[in-house]
């Protein structure tokens, strides 16, 4: 199973939903990936490493929609199926796709955001990295979602955030100054962004500046400080996936196919949206706070 990163708390979460299924279905789980989400070439070493040791399938969380193509093409090549999860591979070369349908998670931040705006104001959209399928999604369902209300503009959504909390910090701080610099002068009222190290970025930029609770902000995923940040009012809402679903089903869809099974070409894992307001529901709770120390050692 190989992750696009293993830093952030979401994979944690992903690794602890394979290691359930890898119970479940007698099948060894051996976990690797590259530190960081923009290391292509570790990730791509990974995969290549890992053919070698002659595994009897792959699934494979991308971070590059075009790069790791040629890689999976030689595994199937030679035998050996790869499911990939979490973001897409382009091509059909490949036994299923287990995703949030994150166009769709997009759209369900952009409706929120123009609830919070009752449909007119200005927002940014802090992209994630290029090349990174899952959240070109998200922000493209995002806008499209935006797109329905001519009351709102769009002043950017061609900046780059990059792959740390440090690198979105500094591409907020910029954006702040470049739509104002100080609160009588702010031109901005709501701000996306489609992953966790990016908004802890943004969230950031807001506290140093000023500004947080101010300006509208809606993220994507979840960690403690962002749960923190919503019940202080700082961050609007969040979508979350399921991780531990992703990583259960990915591995399950996996061993099911290598069983000789049918197994669905597309599977979708689900998204949801958090705000104060359902934050404390049960389900929620769950969902945010699951319980790892069973499956990670």
């Amino acid at each position: 199973v190989i992750p696009k990163g293993t830093i952030h708390e979401f994979w944690k979460t992903v690794h602890a939903g394979a290691e359930m299924a890898g119970q479940e279905m007698d099948v060894d789980i051996l976990w690797q990936g590259p530190l960081k989400e923009d290391d292509r070439e570790a990730q791509i070493s990974v995969v290549e490493n890992i053919i070698t040791r002659g595994v009897d399938g792959i699934v494979l969380a991308p971070l590059d929609d075009a790069a790791l193509r040629r890689s999976v093409d030689e595994a199937m090549r030679i035998g050996i199926p790869v499911v990939i999860f979490d973001s897409g591979l382009q091509g059909e070369n490949y036994v299923s796709y287990v995703a949030t349908d994150n166009f769709k998670a997009g759209q369900l931040a952009g409706q929120y955001m123009a609830k919070l705006l009752g449909g007119k104001g200005s927002v940014a959209v802090l992209r994630y990295a290029e090349g990174s399928d899952s959240t070109t999604k998200r922000e493209d369902g995002f806008l499209d979602a935006i797109a329905a209300f001519a009351g709102i503009e769009i002043v950017t959504s061609n900046q780059y955030a990059g792959v740390t909390t440090e690198s979105a910090l500094q591409a907020a701080e910029n954006m702040l100054s470049r739509f104002g610099g100080n609160e009588e002068n702010l031109q901005l009222d709501g701000i996306f962004c489609a992953t966790e190290p990016t908004a802890l970025g943004i969230l950031r930029a807001l506290q140093n500046s000023g500004y947080a609770g101010k300006v509208r902000f809606v993220g994507f995923d979840s960690s403690d400080k962002m749960i923190s940040a919503l019940r202080a009012g700082e961050l609007n809402g969040f979508v979350v996936q399921n991780p531990m679903r992703i990583g259960y089903l990915a591995v399950k869809t996996l061993a099911d196919h290598i069983q000789g099974k049918q197994v669905p070409r597309r599977i979708d894992t689900g998204s949801i949206l958090v705000t104060r307001e359902n934050l404390d529901q049960p389900e929620i709770h769950d969902l945010l706070n699951p319980d790892l120390s069973r499956w990670l050692k």
